[in-house]
């Protein structure tokens, strides 16, 4: 990384860690954007998905379904499939912060299957300081997540999963700055999901599906519990209409919506005593209690996705992802391409670059690339 970045992103981590009031808004800016840990998880991290504004919920299975709805893989085509994919990070500045993931699903018979995911992130080498610019240390920051899943049908058209998830956020793992030493964090995350396949026997019709994702404790990087932050508990439903068109071709449309359950943090009003209780009374909120005040704020986004599938080898693919401000305000169009032959797969994404300064989105002007593998194909 070079310097600027480095002190950039020294400056974002350890204040992030070394700080509990870094979610806080302060009372004169009218955005409370909700801020969680292991933000990692919220980046999609399929090629196919992001060439279609990274929609996944109730698009047709595929070997990285389990990142986003892992009810689906019964009603994949294949019986068992790898994906791995691989997403630049800030690649306008730096060629060594990226986003790997690798999944896979075995079907155990026609009626139920196994998954699992790997995503890493890493944020290269960082150089840490103190708030006077003298060094306190280097790191490498890095996260990552591993996912185990099981899902099942239920019927001829619906299909329920279920996975757990490890989670391992290091940060600034070894650093030690204001007498407090600092570790990695640790949380363990469920997932339950819902699919319903209402497409005839050539592929044409709707389907939706229903995933709460990333279910889980609390993350903290010292010994104090107080501190600890929440993780991006989500809630998504998604929608899908595909059309065949003479036999060869399919032309699909995807609707996702997605909701944080995770609550916006008080806003700072100055007043030392009053913020030191709210600020309290935000770190003691259950997790279960957090999913259900989650509902007061507006922290939800909609994506926008399409695809044009030829004869099975060839893909076009383009979207829209739209997030409100609490959430983050990104907001971007997107488009893709795949190419299929035999049993694998090659897919391409891109993002058309929005924003200017602090508000550019850091996978503007990135490729994506994804590579699949569809083994035991049935007929």
């Amino acid at each position: 990384m070079n310097k600027k970045l480095m002190k950039f992103a020294a400056g974002l981590l350890v204040g992030f860690v070394c700080s509990s009031n870094v979610a806080f808004s302060q009372s004169n800016n009218s955005i409370n954007v909700v801020t969680t840990a292991v933000p990692f998880l919220r980046i999609s991290p399929d090629a196919r998905a992001g060439g279609m504004g990274d929609v996944g919920i109730s698009t047709a299975p595929d070997a990285s379904s389990g990142f986003y709805n892992l009810s689906k893989v019964p009603f994949a085509k294949a019986n068992s499939g790898i994906a791995l994919n691989y997403t630049p990070w800030l690649r306008d500045i730096t060629k060594d912060v990226y986003l790997v993931a690798a999944s896979g699903y075995y079907k155990l018979d026609d009626e139920q299957a196994i998954n699992m995911g790997v995503r890493y992130f890493n944020m290269g080498n960082i150089d840490f300081t103190d708030a006077m610019g003298n060094p306190i240390g280097s790191s490498r920051p890095r996260e990552f997540g591993i996912d185990f899943g099981y899902t099942r049908k239920l019927t001829d058209r619906l299909s329920m999963g279920v996975a757990l998830r490890y989670i391992n956020s290091s940060l600034a793992k070894g650093i030690t700055a204001n007498g407090v030493s600092y570790k990695a964090g640790t949380s363990v995350a469920g997932d339950i999901s819902l699919y319903n396949d209402l497409k005839d026997e050539n592929g044409q019709g709707f389907a939706w599906g229903f995933a709460i994702t990333n279910l889980g404790s609390k993350i903290g990087y010292t010994d104090n519990a107080i501190t600890k932050e929440f993780i991006p508990a989500n809630l998504g439903l998604g929608g899908s209409y595909t059309w065949v068109v003479e036999e060869t071709s399919k032309f699909s449309l995807t609707a996702d919506i997605n909701k944080l359950l995770v609550p916006a943090a008080p806003v700072i009003t100055g007043d030392s005593a009053v913020d030191n209780a709210a600020i309290n009374d935000y770190h003691n909120i259950g997790i279960f209690s957090s999913w259900f005040k989650s509902f007061s704020n507006n922290a939800y986004s909609i994506a926008l996705g399409a695809e044009f599938n030829y004869n099975d080898q060839f893909f076009a693919r383009a979207g829209y992802y739209y997030e409100t401000k609490e959430a983050g305000d990104r907001r971007y169009f997107t488009a893709g391409v795949g190419v299929k032959y035999n049993f694998i797969g090659l897919n391409f994404s891109y993002l058309a670059p929005s924003g200017n300064g602090v508000t550019r989105n850091p996978l503007s002007n990135t490729l994506r690339l994804g590579l699949t593998f569809d083994l035991d194909k049935q007929e």
